[in-house]
């Protein structure tokens, strides 16, 4: 009935080590799998936004048109994947539970600086996966409530982290994405305009990245998009984002190259 360590990671390395994804032993070669892919986020008065598309690949064909990639890591902050769907999933439960476990055991929530090198401890656990192909790419957001203000942190497949200023995103049309935002993108932009933003940015990387899907209207498959402020974390609903997918769609008839002035 010891408490013992506050990370979560720590006690499965000394109770049950074969439940740590990047313990486990893989059969040698090249092995295909479905991938997540672009991931944005952008900065706005008063917090953050963090969105993802919904398509996922498996080499050059569709994996999965509706797949969720961004999720609530706690109450302040959130995490999107892109790389190897199943790897990322669990990647993001057992950092859910990470974030938990600490809460629990300390009587106190992890700071958001924190919570970002718990993640690059993930990650870079992962190493030996992503050396053979497996790679998860992951973006973290979230509020930060001792600055008062909403921060994005980015990772490469060792674990390396940076924050970012104002924007960013990953993933395979990430190119495509942040140069959207880097039009679009400034430091008084409201949570409506955010979210309209990165789902403009989502649009073009999909207009250039085959495997980065659009809203879908006639499937009704639209991209999630979740706001971190000083209120908690909160998922547009469906018909939110229908409403700005519709309204982006209508305005790239006229212009389909994208707006042709800053938002609003």
């Amino acid at each position: 009935m010891t408490p013992g360590s506050s990370s979560f990671l720590d006690f499965l390395e000394t109770h049950r080590p074969e439940l740590i994804p990047g313990r486990r032993r893989l059969p040698e070669g090249v092995i295909e799998a479905p991938h997540g892919t672009t991931i944005v986020a952008a900065v706005f008065d008063g917090g953050v936004v963090l969105a993802g598309d919904r398509r996922a690949t498996m080499g050059n064909v569709i994996a999965q048109r509706d797949m969720e990639k961004v999720f609530p890591a706690d109450e302040y902050s959130a995490v999107g994947v892109a790389g190897t769907a199943g790897l990322a999933i669990e990647m993001v439960r057992m950092f859910q539970l990470e974030l938990e476990h600490y809460e629990k055991i300390e009587g106190t929530v992890l700071s958001l600086e924190g919570k970002a090198n718990r993640l690059t401890t993930m990650i870079r656990g992962n190493l030996g996966m992503a050396m053979q192909g497996l790679a998860v790419v992951p973006m973290f957001a979230g509020y930060d409530l001792d600055l008062g203000r909403g921060r994005i942190f980015t990772y490469d497949v060792t674990g390396g982290r940076s924050e970012e200023r104002g924007f960013a995103a990953t993933g395979s049309g990430s190119v495509f994405a942040r140069g959207s935002m880097k039009k679009l993108h400034r430091d008084d932009l409201s949570a409506e305009q955010a979210s309209t933003m990165v789902v403009q940015a989502l649009y073009d990387a999909a207009d250039d990245d085959s495997a980065t899907g659009g809203p879908d209207l006639a499937r009704k498959i639209f991209p999630i998009v979740s706001l971190i402020t000083e209120d908690g974390f909160r998922r547009l609903t469906e018909a939110e984002v229908a409403e700005i997918a519709v309204s982006i769609t209508d305005q790239r008839l006229a212009h389909p190259n994208g707006p042709q002035a800053p938002l609003l």
